[in-house]
């Protein structure tokens, strides 16, 4: 999530400003980070390997849960209102569309630059001590497994000023045209190029081919959808809808999705439908929306509290650090954990799931310490004289900095893509970037 998207509300924040919007932001990262944390059950195993494994995945109510604790559409939907806040701020300074786009740009790009020299320094490291490849892909591949939001979201960032304008001129048509994109690329994914030409899941070895790479333009489709439904958000469409509207909204997109995966393709999990990203993501974009609007009258209550601000402002001045750098601190936790003289509890017994809340507090604990060096990088540079002012440059950087984080997400993390995600990076921030002086 971009700084727009997840930075908290300062401490002399307009009268106007939603507060329960900074709550859903910073209880959706939260339960972003719990999520993760359940999904990493390390252990022994009777003869003292190590054991790996997705916990809570195993759990018999995992697939019906995820159809409400998967939230990520809410965060686009969040992301569109801030982008149309932000937009009418630049309109009023008088600042162009493609200033918008390189902002926007830098509050991605900046705090992702320590986050990929990381990953390759330390799976460089890997590759010189010949340590086991299967192991370190297995934790490469879930600690990049966060990075598709940073390319989904610039690109909807870069798009939101033409969405904007398309949003004022055709209202409601906009949805429609792009969840219909959505549904046909879902379709030509599972129907020509699943059934027809029978090309499989993309290898978990190499950079074959494979079907999900067909899936990849409804990044655009249905990420924009979700921040479409955002800009509706700002203009006050769902909270002029009576109780019973926006329950028969709720009601009627979870019979949307029943019937959506019950076509065949589709995951019945919510997190399968997440990458590549299904129509499916787009329904539950309005579900959102329209729960957050249900919810805003005792959401407003507690933001009143001065308990809640405390914590909202706490966790929400650091909220890209803990999104980008949380499955890092998991995994670095969980390997001192093992070097401790005491045995961890087996993965998903009863003491291992007492405890996750605490790891929780820790992992956050842990991540706060990191952002007081890290924060730095959340913040955009003041604007100064640009190296390359034309639209051509800023288009250049917004491509250089999504191409390696979509293919790291579609083949997974590995040293060459994480070397080549982070040159691509500088890059991108060189060329919106500012002269010296």
């Amino acid at each position: 999530m971009s700084s727009a998207a997840l930075s908290s509300k300062p401490r002399s924040a307009p009268a106007d400003r939603d507060l329960t919007l900074d709550l859903a932001r910073v209880a959706c990262v939260v339960l972003v980070v719990f999520v993760h944390i359940l999904f990493t059950g390390v252990g022994r195993a009777a003869d003292g390997s190590l054991l790996i494994e997705r916990t809570v995945e195993s759990q018999p109510w995992f697939t019906a849960a995820t159809w409400f604790a998967n939230i990520m559409p809410l965060f686009f939907v969040v992301g569109g209102y801030a982008a149309r806040a932000g937009w009418r701020s630049t309109v009023a300074r008088g600042d162009s569309a493609d200033a918008f786009v390189r902002v926007r740009l830098a509050r991605l790009a900046r705090p992702a630059v320590p986050l990929f020299a990381f990953f390759t320094l330390a799976l460089g490291v890997c590759r010189l001590l010949r340590l086991d490849p299967a192991f370190v892909d297995t934790v490469a591949i879930g600690v990049g497994s966060p990075l598709w939001f940073l390319a989904a979201y610039m690109i909807v960032q870069a798009a939101a000023p033409l969405m904007m304008r398309l949003h004022a001129r055709y209202r409601g048509w906009v949805l429609l045209w792009l969840f219909a994109a959505a549904v046909a690329v879902d379709a030509f994914r599972f129907l020509f190029v699943g059934s027809v030409l029978g090309i499989d899941a993309v290898p978990s070895t190499g950079y074959g081919l494979g079907q999900e790479l067909f899936g990849i333009p409804n990044i655009a489709f249905v990420w924009l959808f979700a921040q479409q439904v955002g800009f509706f958000l700002f203009d006050g469409w769902f909270a002029k809808r009576t109780w019973s509207q926006l329950v028969g909204l709720v009601a009627a997109g979870y019979l949307v999705l029943w019937g959506q995966v019950s076509l065949g393709g589709y995951s019945w999990s919510m997190l399968g439908n997440q990458w590549p990203p299904t129509a499916t993501m787009a329904v539950l974009a309005v579900v959102q929306a329209s729960a957050l609007t249900l919810l805003h009258r005792p959401l407003a209550a507690l933001m009143r509290t001065r308990s809640a601000q405390g914590a909202v402002f706490v966790i929400g001045s650091r909220l890209m650090t803990i999104y980008l750098w949380h499955l890092p601190v998991i995994m670095v936790l969980i390997g001192i954990e093992l070097m401790l003289p005491w045995p961890l509890p087996a993965p998903g017994s009863a003491t291992w799931w007492w405890t996750r809340p605490l790891f929780l507090l820790l992992v956050l604990a842990t991540v706060w310490v990191l952002s007081l060096w890290l924060v730095r990088f959340e913040t955009a540079p003041k604007p100064g004289i640009q190296r390359f002012s034309s639209t051509t440059a800023t288009s250049a950087a917004v491509v250089l900095f999504i191409a390696p984080t979509i293919a790291i997400t579609a083949y997974g993390l590995d040293f060459p893509l994480a070397l080549i995600a982070l040159v691509c990076t500088l890059a991108s921030l060189w060329l919106t970037g500012s002269k010296k002086m």
